[in-house]
């Protein structure tokens, strides 16, 4: 059995430890909660309380609050005393860093404290030492020392603890040993959860954060199955990609994230971070747990103790070239325009192709979808780099056998009932959903294999779709079957926000785990006359693969999600470094609150923009500090300087024409 969750072709909850957090119970088997954090200043005590509440109203579960000092600590009672009087018993979470004295004073007031392991006890200095075993465990005396009391005073009022693991705050001494790696990041919780259980305190959660959900994910995973072969038994786990940062990225990001451990049964507690106002992350986490509310099992997919690939590590699912997909292709997109009769020059603007008719030339963006599913043969010239795909009876009777390339249904190719492109031939297959496809895949898998021209479609109509396409992808590997693959998603969901989720969760668990060289997400709207859904389906489209790291298209944005420590409206200025440097592609620029949000959560960042005190602004070059204390009201120019000094900065140009 795969050793970090229960089943691999179903969904079945990871049994946990049952832990109390005040009226709230996580693990086990309860219901997955949900839960946010407070933005505004934690000495205000009506507006924390106030945005508190709408948290709460919004749905949240747990409410967490900034105390980065002892003043903040203590004013944890006043805010629990307001919540109180007002009727609201929901417990609340204090975040610390750096400050164990603040930790102390808080776990004697809220119902759960946050901890970090890499600055609880650590002082950063970004230092490599080589320490001896010796050495080590002198540390690990001194981080004991130093925790212990803590522990002890949470045993003794009843206090939830979590041990929460940030991907880009790991301490020097875990860097020293371990790396930027995601063992690193588990073994740094191991040490505080080692010393817990020795006080024989067990009322913890743990969370694995990383701004990248590829490390996210395999730190999670690691931690399950350190966890289950060191003590036997796993804890609740916490749920959050950290710095997601805003709108319809960070929604993405942490779908992905979020949703490929929710898929395997993994997650107790889920918290979105979002660069937006608290109560607007609510709604995402919502969406996310509901999936698993009533979960469905399919008894036709057959079961499976090990993967065919090192869930662990990423690496990419060895396939053969065709055409422009597979082997180091980056993953193609798919854009179904399947809904129109015919299309015209305009159409084709909201999935990255302009149009230019005095130059009668094409203008590509970054973002410009690969193929295009359709209904007839477009009736204009296409530009050079963009392909046809078309229904195998309709590519028949096609004119432009070059530019087009059929599809066949799973019995279409057996039955041979068309005639193929000789170079590329798209061919579907429904993974698991009845048994009669069960039987049909299986030949065409037969068949497939001494095809050097189909490139695979995999769908399935199953809830539990995710494992039923990985459930066909290992059959392939045990077949030897190294033909490219495109994953196929539909969404019959109510809302945009929902669909999103459900696209981001069905494709990204399944790539970030190096499975796939392709995807076509469907849509099933009423009025195709709007040219927004190609354009958002586009958008989601590269947002999944730039989430996943298989295909960078655009810039990416780190930004934290503001609390009581952030030093400017973290919104707006984001929404203003986003304005002059979205054309930069594959540059990672973090936006931080605060200097505990700065070079600690950072990691993946190529340049950082971070909080220093009020009106201040400090810059970074990955982890280097290049310019303390600029000024904010020129901070943005100076980051774009900077950006210009290190190679990254290129002009906006119209260079990019066909």
């Amino acid at each position: 059995m795969q050793s970090y969750c229960t089943s691999l072709t179903n969904y079945k909850r990871l049994q946990t430890r049952v832990v109390k957090v005040g009226n709230l119970l996580l693990g086990g088997n309860h219901p997955i909660s949900v839960q946010t954090m407070t933005t505004t200043d934690t000495m205000d005590t009506m507006a924390t309380v106030e945005q508190t509440i709408r948290c709460i109203k919004a749905g949240a579960a747990l409410v967490r609050i900034t105390a980065p000092s002892k003043n903040e600590a203590e004013n944890l009672q006043a805010i629990k005393d307001e919540l109180r009087k007002r009727g609201y018993d929901t417990p609340l979470v204090a975040d610390i860093h750096f400050t164990p004295n603040a930790a102390e004073i808080a776990a004697r007031i809220v119902e759960k404290v946050r901890v970090n392991p890499g600055n609880y006890v650590d002082k950063k200095k970004f230092e490599q030492i080589e320490y001896t075993d010796a050495e080590y465990l002198e540390e690990i005396d001194r981080i004991r020392e130093k925790f212990t009391p803590l522990v002890l005073i949470c045993k003794e009022y009843g206090t939830a603890m979590r041990i929460g693991t940030n991907h880009g705050s790991l301490s020097d001494r875990i860097m020293s040993r371990y790396g930027d790696t995601a063992i690193g990041m588990v073994e740094s919780a191991m040490e505080f959860l080692r010393i817990a259980r020795n006080e024989d305190f067990h009322n913890i959660v743990l969370s694995m954060k990383s701004s990248n959900p590829q490390v996210m994910v395999q730190a999670y995973r690691l931690l399950i199955n350190h966890m289950m072969n060191e003590f036997g038994e796993c804890y609740p786990l916490h749920l959050g990609v950290t710095e997601a940062g805003d709108g319809e990225d960070g929604r993405i990001k942490s779908a992905i994230g979020i949703g490929t451990l929710l898929e395997d049964g993994i997650g107790d507690t889920v918290r979105v971070s979002l660069t937006e106002d608290p109560e607007f992350e609510i709604p995402v986490c919502m969406d996310l747990v509901k999936r698993y509310s009533s979960p469905a099992v399919s008894s036709i997919v057959p079961e499976m103790n090990k993967l065919s690939y090192d869930s662990f590590n990423y690496k990419r699912r060895e396939s053969i070239e065709i055409g422009n997909i597979g082997a180091k292709q980056v993953p193609v997109v798919i854009a179904d325009l399947s809904k129109y009769e015919q299309f015209s020059p305009e159409d084709l603007t909201g999935i990255g192709y302009q149009y230019n008719e005095k130059t009668d030339k094409w203008h590509i963006a970054d973002a410009a979808a690969d193929y295009l599913y359709c209904k007839n043969e477009p009736a204009f010239k296409l530009p050079g780099t963009l392909k046809v795909i078309l229904d195998a009876a309709t590519w028949a009777i096609a004119l432009d056998k070059e530019k087009c390339f059929p599809i066949f249904g799973d019995q279409q190719y057996l039955n041979n009932e068309f005639s193929k492109s000789d170079s590329l031939n798209f061919v579907m297959i429904d993974c698991f959903s009845n048994l009669e496809s069960v039987a049909i895949s299986a030949k065409v898998l037969a068949k497939i294999k001494n095809d050097h021209t189909a490139v695979l479609c995999l769908s399935s109509e199953n809830k539990n779709a995710v494992q039923s396409i990985r459930r066909m992808f290992v059959e392939l590997a045990l077949n030897n079957i190294q033909n490219p693959v495109v994953i196929i998603c539909d969404s019959n969901d109510e809302t945009n926000d929902q669909s999103l989720i459900h696209y981001a969760v069905e494709t990204g668990a399944l790539l970030i785990d190096g499975l796939g060289d392709g995807i076509c997400l469907g849509y099933h709207y009423t009025d195709i006359n709007k040219l927004s859904p190609l354009q958002q389906l586009n958008s989601i489209a590269f947002g999944i693969l730039q989430a996943t790291r298989t295909r960078i298209s655009k810039t990416e944005y780190i930004s934290c999600p503001s609390c009581g420590r952030t030093l400017f409206d973290l919104q707006e200025t984001t929404a203003k470094i986003r304005a002059v440097t979205n054309h930069l592609k594959g540059v990672k620029i973090a936006i931080m609150g605060c200097i505990v949000n700065g070079p600690g959560e950072m990691a993946d960042a190529d340049f950082g923009y971070v909080g220093s005190g009020v009106g201040k602004i400090t810059l970074y070059k990955g982890k280097e500090v290049v310019k303390r204390n600029v000024n904010s009201e020129v901070a943005v120019e100076e980051l774009i300087l900077l950006l210009k000094e290190n190679g990254a900065w290129v002009e906006v140009s119209d260079n990019n024409l066909k």
